[in-house]
Formats: structure tokens, C-alpha cells, sequence
């Protein structure tokens, strides 16, 4: 098993990072987060995961334990590959799948291209419970309504989900609860 390492990144591709270690150039893949901070020539420390299947070898790198250990559980859900489990992690944070876990909204999880609703709803079941415990519920804010249908609203506009999430936390704490003045202010943000 490579649980890690350590590198300098030869080239970037689509959904993917080659890494040089030790004379070797080693494809990984990695979230979306990962791949726009990476650089060309840059060293770079990933914590990773290697898939064996029938055919492949492929190795996945994260910028955390906590994302890889994400990545892990999603696989074990029914129906979510690699591919679909780095789509989730591209376009959703971790605490945003936390979120979407411990409020129950399958809806966050199905606005992410190739995840249905069926899809969403087995990953939420899949999590209930594994995301964190206690600790993790105290911390992690619950949206209200209001909060819900802005994030809604953000990415029917075509806003990622992280994108929308970046925006709500931008509004200020003694902002009104009414739904076209959040949605204002989170607008806003995205054009200062």
C-alpha cells in the first residue's frame, strides 16, 4: 500500500497530477482543489490511496488524512466508482458533505454532475454516522431554511456548490433571514 508521497509535479492533466518520485513518474488522482494549486516544477506532499482492481493500478492523492478517509467512504458506497467519488470531493468540501450529511439533504450531493438521486440518497444513507460524531455535529453549523433555498438559488445560477458555501459564509451574522436579501448579499461576494 502507498499511504504517501512525496514529490515534484512533472504535469498536470485533467483530473490528475504526475509526480515525480525517485526517477518515476507516478499518474495520481486528485480533486479539483488539488490540481489548481498544484504547479508545474513545485514539490508536492499528498496523502494517498491505491486502488487495485482487475486491470489497474491507480493511485489517488488528497490533501488530508480526513479527505482521503472521505474518498474511502464513498467508495464503499453502492454505485460510486473513483471517478464519481473525485467529482464529489472536486465540487464539495468536506465540511459541506458534512453538512449535507448531518442535515439530511441528498439534493447537495445530487447537484453534482453524474450523481442522480438515487445516488445521493445511498450516500447519504452510507455516511449517516461515519462523518464524525458528536464533536462534529456541535461544530458543524445546521443551514436554515432560508440558507438552503440561497444555496439552491447560487447554484441554479451555475455556482459550485463550494462557490455557493463560500458565499453564504461571507454574509454577515446580523444579515436579515429573508431569502432575496441573502441571495443579494451572497451575490455580492462574488463580485468584490
Amino acid at each position: 500500500m502507498i499511504a504517501s508521497l512525496s514529490g515534484e509535479v512533472l504535469e498536470k492533466q485533467a483530473g490528475s497530477l504526475v509526480i515525480g518520485v525517485g526517477g518515476v513518474g507516478l499518474l495520481v488522482g486528485v480533486p479539483a482543489s488539488v490540481a489548481d494549486h498544484a504547479r508545474v516544477g513545485e514539490h508536492l506532499f499528498l496523502y494517498t490511496h491505491l486502488l487495485v482492481r482487475e486491470d489497474a493500478l491507480n493511485l489517488y492523492g488528497f490533501e488530508n488524512p480526513e479527505t482521503r478517509q472521505l474518498f474511502l467512504l464513498l467508495l464503499s458506497v453502492n454505485g460510486v466508482g473513483a471517478r464519481m467519488a473525485l467529482a464529489i470531493l472536486s465540487m464539495m468540501t468536506v465540511d459541506s458533505i458534512r453538512r449535507a450529511v448531518i442535515n439530511e439533504q441528498p439534493e447537495l450531493f445530487a447537484r453534482v454532475p453524474g450523481v442522480g438521486k438515487k445516488t445521493a440518497q445511498k450516500i447519504l444513507l452510507q455516511l449517516q454516522g461515519k462523518v464524525g460524531g458528536e464533536s462534529t455535529l456541535e461544530a458543524v453549523s445546521r443551514l436554515t431554511d432560508v440558507d438552503t433555498e440561497v444555496l439552491g438559488a447560487l447554484t441554479t445560477l451555475g455556482y459550485s456548490i463550494v462557490e455557493a458555501q463560500s458565499a453564504l459564509q461571507a454574509i454577515p451574522k446580523d444579515a436579515p433571514e429573508d431569502a432575496e436579501e441573502r441571495l443579494r448579499l451572497a451575490l455580492q461576494y462574488f463580485s468584490s
